[in-house]
């Protein structure tokens, strides 16, 4: 069982930044994914960013790239999301989510809410 919990989340204009944690704890693998979610009322959850706990590779999606890094803190088993340049369509839960290795993400935070103003 792997336990994620989110935090970070707030409040924020356009233009601004925020970085959101997701502390993870139970059985990690070092080759399971940490990535980010998110889901905007009346939108399907969809794929924001991802990392895994070896290796140095990273992936985004096209709406967030050159504006969000993903990066990871293994002595600290959390995983951050840097968020810049933020605009009002990225307004919505964030949610950390995990995979037990060879399968989906299986292991889901609770959520963070990012609301950004115009």
């Amino acid at each position: 069982q792997v336990q994620l919990v989110e935090s970070g989340g707030g409040l924020v204009q356009a233009g601004g930044s925020l970085r959101l944690s997701c502390a993870a704890s139970g059985r990690t693998s070092s080759s399971s994914m940490m990535a980010w979610f998110r889901q905007s009322p009346g939108k399907e959850r969809e794929f924001v960013a991802a990392v895994r706990w070896s290796g140095s590779s990273t992936y985004y999606a096209d709406s967030v790239k050159g504006r969000f890094t993903i990066s990871r803190d293994n002595a600290k088993n959390t995983v951050y999301l840097q968020m810049n340049s933020l605009k009002p369509e990225d307004t919505a839960v964030y949610y950390c989510a995990t995979n037990t290795p060879g399968h989906e993400y299986d292991y889901w935070g609770q959520g963070t809410q990012v609301t950004v103003s115009s």
